[in-house]
């Protein structure tokens, strides 16, 4: 046998890539963040976000952000093969939102796929790239060039009134048609 037939199967990591944003960036507050490099961090810790260099794994260097903002802890679902990151709420003063979701001081949920997390003026893209991995999991930081919220074009929650449908639509005044799809 081949040393390649021999070679153990090599097992998949689960990364999770998180894509940052503020306003205000080139004041430098991501400078501690290591872009562009995936770092491994065992299962058992938990990956913290935050000011205190002490505590924190992950570092913004901004007066306005807590001690720890958020934390993500690694787990597997009970009776499952599926691997997920629960997110909570590190801060008494500022709420955290994931997608939709605002959590106050130590509320957690389990973290979306693909989801967008904010507090103050910050925005996080967070994606989740799934392994197999149980001793550790991989970040993948980026650094965002535009507005997070602006550049996912994400639609208005703003309901749109029925009569102003025929202002969108203003040459189309009739009723649907109904065609059989054998017609021509």
């Amino acid at each position: 046998m081949s040393s390649f037939e021999e070679a153990e199967t090599e097992e998949t990591v689960t990364c999770l890539h998180m894509t940052f944003y503020h306003p205000c960036q080139e004041k430098m507050m991501f400078r501690c963040l290591n872009f562009c490099k995936r770092e491994q961090v065992r299962a058992d810790e938990t990956a913290k976000f935050g000011r205190d260099s002490n505590v924190c794994r992950y570092n913004l260097m901004d007066t306005r952000v807590s001690r720890i903002q958020f934390s993500l802890q690694f787990y597997r679902k009970l009776n499952s093969a599926e691997f997920c990151f629960e997110i909570k709420n590190m801060s008494k003063k500022t709420k955290l939102i994931v997608d939709q979701t605002e959590l106050g001081y130590l509320n957690k949920i389990d973290l979306p796929w693909k989801c967008i997390i904010c507090f103050g003026d910050y925005q996080i893209l967070a994606e989740v790239q799934e392994g197999e991995s149980m001793d550790y999991f991989e970040t993948h930081l980026h650094l965002a060039e535009v507005p997070i919220l602006q550049e996912r074009c994400l639609p208005s929650l703003q309901p749109i009134p029925e009569n102003s449908v025929s202002f969108l639509f203003p040459s189309q005044g009739k009723s649907p048609i109904e065609i059989d799809e054998n017609e021509s």
